[in-house]
């Protein structure tokens, strides 16, 4: 990771800390919730990764934004999608397209709030060299 990048990553980890007054815990995926790349390129300064991503009933992808903008479309069952004022910013049946802005002002999660898994197809455009996903606390909501 870039040396500024790393400073500014810390600093927003350093400040969830605060507002949430108790100590920043990463929120990692929950059990059984699975991706594979199916395509990667690069061109120039940006990373293009196709990726199906599984997440079975009643679980989550943990707290997390992205260093690059997502696009993804909705092969099999429903996401509950949520920001980090804790509100529902959508629900995603199967044929729908989501798209996810970039960065550490865009924390989210996804829940399988149903009883199907979750399948979909998820395209990350990010700075060469990035990871797929930055974790982040819980912001203070009632779930995970």
């Amino acid at each position: 990771m870039r040396p500024a990048l790393r400073t500014a990553v810390t600093g927003v980890v350093a400040a969830a800390t605060v507002l949430v007054c108790g100590p920043a815990q990463a929120t990692p995926p929950g059990p059984g919730v699975s991706g594979r790349v199916i395509s990667q390129r690069t061109v120039g300064d940006t990373d293009y990764i196709l990726r199906e991503i599984t997440i079975p009933p009643g679980q989550a992808t943990g707290w997390h934004y992205h260093d690059g903008p997502l696009y993804a479309y909705m092969q099999q069952g429903t996401l509950s999608h949520y920001d980090s004022s804790c509100a529902s910013d959508g629900v995603y049946p199967p044929g729908s397209f989501i798209e996810e802005p970039a960065g550490p002002g865009n924390v989210h999660i996804g829940r399988n709030e149903g009883d199907t898994p979750i399948v979909i197809d998820v395209l990350y455009v990010l700075p060469h060299g990035a990871p797929l996903s930055q974790d982040a606390p819980n912001p203070g909501c009632p779930f995970e």
